[in-house]
């Protein structure tokens, strides 16, 4: 019987691009709503890390399937994906750089005016 192994693998805009290709992944921008509503990575959704009922909203996920998460740089991904190792969650992807790393890559966004 194998077990699993639970860690968190940071990934660069190209290798996020390829997971999101095969994987189903739950993607999580964890930067403020305020930030989302500027600008977000298309399919994700917004879990603010810095929100009170933070620990609710994860909870709301599904800890058997990959989580991607992001935010501006990398710095608040990368605690976030501690919370969530913390809590269960099987694999976890944190994206190196964050949306600014992704966007100055190449990587597809969507604004909102």
């Amino acid at each position: 019987m194998q077990s699993k192994t639970t860690e968190v693998k940071v990934v660069s805009p190209d290798e996020m691009e390829a997971i999101l290709n095969l994987e189903e992944v739950q993607l999580v921008d964890v930067r403020t709503s305020d930030e989302f509503a500027v600008e977000s990575i298309p399919g994700s959704q917004n879990i603010d890390f810095e929100s009170p009922t933070f620990e609710e909203d994860i909870d709301k996920l599904d800890k058997t399937k990959p989580v991607l998460l992001y935010c501006n740089a990398g710095k608040q991904s990368a605690k976030c994906a501690k919370k969530l190792l913390d809590a269960g969650f099987i694999k976890i992807y944190d994206l190196e750089g964050g949306i600014t790393k992704w966007k100055y890559k190449g990587g597809h966004i969507k604004q909102r005016s």
